[in-house]
């Protein structure tokens, strides 16, 4: 684990049982390689820890690549309905769904801190998508650090050079965003990224750099480029929950290990996960000689303009659904600014 969250391991030790027999084995699935930053950082350890506290009366079985069948799209209802017992979950892969927890991910809203972002996630979770999330057992709300655009060829220097190329896009503000950018975005989940590349569907994507290594693009792209500042472009929201009925089941004490290692802590926790990776991941695009670029302060401001836009036209639509779409992106961005300047070592 890493050594940030030592100190809340060895808090909870105390919640351990004397030792028993196993009385839960938790199936727990996700998308991405098993040697990608947040299982490496965040969901492993977060097994062990639960593992160890429970005195091996929890048993979780990690698996990746989608092994125990569906699509990413489609996690959430895998969850809530007991196909399997727990996961990580993108809400933004199921457009419209869960509307306000879009907020989070609207152009320049979060730092470049995957940790930070994180806690002010968890918190705007716990303000406004608590009801939405009622029908499973939430363990962490998290955000990932900069999403980087990531391309063949070489790094654009302006918005002018985005024109037509086709990027993947995550999410609807970010396809938002890269289609005022002049981009043609096609949306697709990230277990698509690599094949669409080596097919020629897209010319490249936005994603963050720890994901680059497991994706091939130090072989597959050929430049990577951040905006200039301390926000980042876009980011993506995530939820590492549990099937509601599985949880509610086990014991209090047991359910009391899963508590320890839920909620903000947890939240921070698996978004520093992402921080750790990122570093890793942009030392492997590096050293494979690809481009690495920032775009000026002055083409940037270009683009934060161009995220207005998206941002005036994502409360428009907001408030025609019956939401206060102003008062959500006020209190995301009240939080992100509560959290900026909290990341551990």
């Amino acid at each position: 684990m890493h050594q940030s969250f030592a100190a809340a391991f060895a808090a909870t030790l105390a919640l351990s049982t004397p030792l028993a027999a196993q009385e839960v084995t938790l199936r727990f699935q996700h998308f991405v390689s098993p040697a990608s930053a947040n299982p490496t950082y965040f969901m492993q350890p977060w097994v062990d820890a639960v593992e160890a506290q429970s005195d091996g009366r929890i048993k979780v079985e990690l698996y990746p690549f989608m092994q125990l069948g569906g699509s990413a799209t489609s996690q959430y209802d895998l969850i809530r309905d007991g196909a399997i017992d727990g996961g990580w979950v993108i809400p933004s892969y199921e457009p419209g769904r869960f509307p306000e927890a879009e907020a989070l991910e609207l152009p320049f809203m979060t730092p470049k801190s995957g940790e930070e972002a994180s806690d002010a996630a968890w918190h705007y979770t716990e303000a406004h998508l608590m009801d939405d999330f009622a029908d499973i057992h939430l363990i962490a709300a998290h955000m990932h650090g900069p999403g980087i655009i990531h391309k063949k060829g070489a790094a654009p220097q302006t918005i002018e050079d985005m024109a037509g190329v086709k990027l993947r896009g995550p999410s609807r503000p970010a396809t938002d965003l890269l289609t005022a950018m002049g981009a043609l975005p096609v949306g697709m989940p990230v277990p698509s990224f690599t094949e669409a590349l080596s097919r020629g569907v897209v010319d490249g994507g936005v994603i963050t750099w720890e994901m680059a290594p497991s994706l091939k693009l130090d072989e597959l792209t050929d430049s990577h480029t951040d905006v200039a500042g301390d926000d980042a472009l876009y980011n993506l929201y995530f939820l590492w929950a549990m099937n509601k009925d599985v949880y509610d089941a086990m014991p209090d004490d047991l359910q009391a290990v899963i508590d320890a290692n839920s909620g903000l802590m947890a939240s921070r926790w698996a978004g520093k996960a992402h921080d750790i990776g990122d570093a890793e991941g942009r030392i492997v695009m590096e050293d494979a000689g690809n481009e690495i670029a920032v775009l000026s302060p002055e083409e940037t401001d270009r683009i934060k303009a161009l995220g207005e836009d998206v941002r005036a036209t994502w409360i428009a639509d907001m408030d025609a659904k019956g939401f206060d779409g102003a008062a959500l992106v006020q209190d995301a961005t009240d939080a992100m600014t509560a959290a900026r300047g909290t990341a551990t070592e």
